[in-house]
């Protein structure tokens, strides 16, 4: 793989996971609630289920549940059902958290906070799509796979972990502005709305 090529996929990687989606929303909803630091056991979840989903790419397994028709749907409803879930939660429950102390806040498991990062990731169709589609353009066969199949995921995922990371901080800078005059429950069903609403593009979602 040439400087140029992994250039090129660091530019169209970097497009792809600095553009909000699921993720970005799940991190910045956690961020408001439970912290900054604490929201980073999300962002891990999210980078290890893409690193899972890219293993999966590179081993041929994300192109065949892309072909697959059956499966494809399969993924794609199961993971709008979760994020329409968490946003009927945040609906009903609001974000009382986030004025609430942190010995408080920590009430939230750090298992929780792990696993509906990696859920998200792994019943996103847009990722598997991503890591099935575009890892493959950039690879020279006439050189070792491994070798450039490791670059191209490492880079994914650090990439994927530094865009995260930034939503989670844009959403601790708005807090502490906006916290004074607008609740948490108001916040809550904000967040609410838009993961349902994003819950319904993802099951309209075509391969």
């Amino acid at each position: 793989m040439t400087i140029e090529s992994w250039l090129a996929f660091c530019t169209i990687a970097l497009l792809a996971t600095a553009t909000p989606g699921p993720a970005a929303l799940l991190v910045a909803t956690n961020s408001l609630a439970v912290g900054f630091k604490r929201a980073l056991l999300t962002v891990f979840g999210n980078v290890s289920g893409l690193l899972l989903m890219s293993s999966c790419a590179v081993i041929g397994l994300s192109g065949l549940l892309l072909h697959s028709t059956a499966a494809f749907t399969v993924v794609k409803i199961l993971g709008a059902l979760y994020l329409i879930y968490i946003g009927v939660n945040l609906w009903r429950k609001g974000l009382d958290q986030v004025s609430l102390p942190d010995s408080v806040k920590k009430q939230k498991s750090a298992v929780r906070l792990y696993l509906d990062g990696v859920l998200v990731a792994l019943t996103n169709p847009k990722a598997i799509v991503f890591t099935t589609a575009l890892f493959p353009q950039f690879i020279d066969t006439s050189a070792p796979l491994l070798a450039q199949f490791s670059l191209l995921v490492t880079t994914f995922m650090c990439l994927s972990f530094c865009c995260l990371c930034m939503y989670s901080f844009l959403a601790q800078s708005a807090k502490k502005r906006s916290i004074k005059w607008v609740s948490g429950h108001v916040i809550g069903r904000v967040f609410g709305v838009t993961f349902i609403g994003a819950g319904c593009v993802l099951a309209s979602a075509e391969r």
